[in-house]
């Protein structure tokens, strides 16, 4: 299964949801999407297999993953400051591959039914989806 994460900024989201899934699934191999340089190497230093940086990036890799991972933000055009662009948030929208978001209130965005977690708790319940499928996978 192609696993790819993604994330912006410093990449500290994708970094931990890295760094969990290399705990539990040792043998996955993971590539780390960043919308910057910054993210991709936070999380090529908590594990990811193989990185790739910026727009077209997203583009080809959202394009060919099986499962997709990252903060809420990445589908939401102008999300994270800004560093989510519309087509960016369109590749990763119209990607086939399953999706795991990580809600977060911020973005003006507030997921209706979703309980207060911390984002421990919600990098935790992504990580355990996405071993769920990814086991179910193979």
């Amino acid at each position: 299964m192609k696993v790819i994460v993604i994330d912006a900024q410093g990449g500290g989201m994708g970094k931990q949801l890295i760094e969990q899934l290399k705990r539990v699934l040792p043998q996955q191999k993971l590539i780390a999407v960043g919308t910057n340089a910054l993210a991709t190497a936070a999380m090529l230093r908590a594990g990811a297999d193989q990185g790739a940086t910026g727009e077209n990036a997203i583009r080809v890799c959202a394009a060919q993953a099986d499962l997709i991972l990252g903060p809420m933000g990445i589908v939401l055009c102008d999300a994270m400051l800004g560093e989510i662009t519309a087509e960016m948030a369109l590749a990763i929208g119209r990607s086939p591959a399953h999706k795991i978001l990580v809600p977060v209130s911020r973005c003006q965005v507030t997921v209706a039914g979703v309980p207060a977690m911390t984002m421990a708790e919600a990098i935790d319940a992504a990580v355990q989806e996405a071993a769920a499928l990814i086991r179910g996978a193979e």
